[in-house]
């Protein structure tokens, strides 16, 4: 991808996740998680429609079969710009956001052709640190040792580290080791993606994120991480022999193996954005004032280590295209 190309559509993703974010945001709290999501897929896909990319997804609304828009392997974008990969969540935490809960947000990664995993849509196991414990972890190892090795990057107490699980019973017995070891947790209903980058932020409050959730939220993670100069360990967690069977026919020949940051993202050349829907550690949600909805999103560039804070206020009535305001 060339530098002064991916320099132009940095900001271009940015508007991507504003238009799934503001299109999804008005139905917070409405418990119903179906239109959620459809209102952030179709107005991303509006949106990337509009980009200067050839681009394939590779991480989406599930397989071709399952979804209308968004799916594995759908090409976006003009097709007059450079050939990417794609990983989109037009919506990270729909039932979250179909209950009015934190952590919502739109989410895009991009980065060349080839350099981002294409994770089946079943579980991942992760582990996800900031800059100052990358090289201290170790999937394989018990999770007591990696605190203590994520401790003394970060020069901190093991009991003074905040570690973000999903609250599931598949981490039961993750949750138990780690307040053995004696480290501080917090434990979250939906939506690891946001917590697994604000590891990479030290005013976050995390330090932390480990567990099992969802495989494509952790390749999006790791885009953002490579950015930030963090880093994630990870391993599929398929739960049937149908899954593990759909991973090898993707290419995944070992489905166990433990993935580094080079096997989740090939490259420093990749760009991340995402836009909050609901409140949560990384970004602000959408807030509507009569016509108007502002919008807090980030995006970051892996080749120069760029990191921007957007925020935006957005005329409703002014975008029809991507968004359907409310009288």
């Amino acid at each position: 991808m060339q530098k002064e190309i991916e320099r132009e559509l940095a900001l271009e993703f940015v508007r991507v996740t504003e238009a799934g974010a503001l299109a999804c945001g008005r139905l917070m709290g409405m418990g119903d998680k179906e239109a959620c999501d459809e209102a952030a897929v179709q107005a991303m896909r509006r949106a990337l429609d509009t980009v200067d990319i050839d681009g394939a997804v590779v991480i989406g609304e599930g397989e071709m079969d399952e979804a209308p828009m968004l799916y594995i392997g759908e090409k976006v974008g003009t097709g007059r710009g450079p050939r990417v990969d794609v990983a989109v969540d037009p919506l990270e935490g729909t039932t979250v956001l179909s209950k009015g809960l934190p952590r919502s947000m739109a989410v895009i990664a991009v980065a060349e052709q080839g350099c981002l995993f294409h994770a089946p849509d079943m579980y991942m196991d992760k582990l996800a640190v900031g800059p100052k414990a990358r090289g201290r972890i170790d999937l394989d190892l018990p999770i007591e040792e990696n605190l203590r090795s994520i401790a003394e990057g970060l020069q901190k107490n093991v009991f003074d580290l905040v570690v973000v699980i999903l609250d599931r019973a598949r981490n039961r017995h993750l949750i138990d080791s780690v307040r053995k070891a004696g480290a501080r947790i917090q434990l979250i209903p939906d939506g690891d993606l946001s917590p697994a980058i604000a590891v990479a932020f030290e005013d976050s409050g995390v330090d932390v994120l480990a567990g099992i959730g969802g495989a494509p939220e952790g390749v999006l993670a790791a885009a953002a991480l490579r950015c930030l100069e963090g880093e994630m360990q990870a391993r599929l967690w398929p739960t049937s022999p149908e899954e593990a069977e759909r991973a090898r026919t993707m290419g995944i020949s070992d489905v166990r193996r433990k993935l580094t940051m080079d096997d989740l993202v090939k490259t420093d050349d990749v760009i991340f954005a995402a836009t909050g829907v609901t409140n949560g550690e990384l970004l602000e949600g959408v807030r509507y004032i009569g016509s108007i909805a502002k919008t807090h999103s980030i995006v970051m560039r892996g080749a120069t280590g760029t990191v921007r804070i957007v925020r935006a206020s957005h005329r409703l009535d002014k975008k029809p295209l991507y968004v359907k305001a409310k009288a």
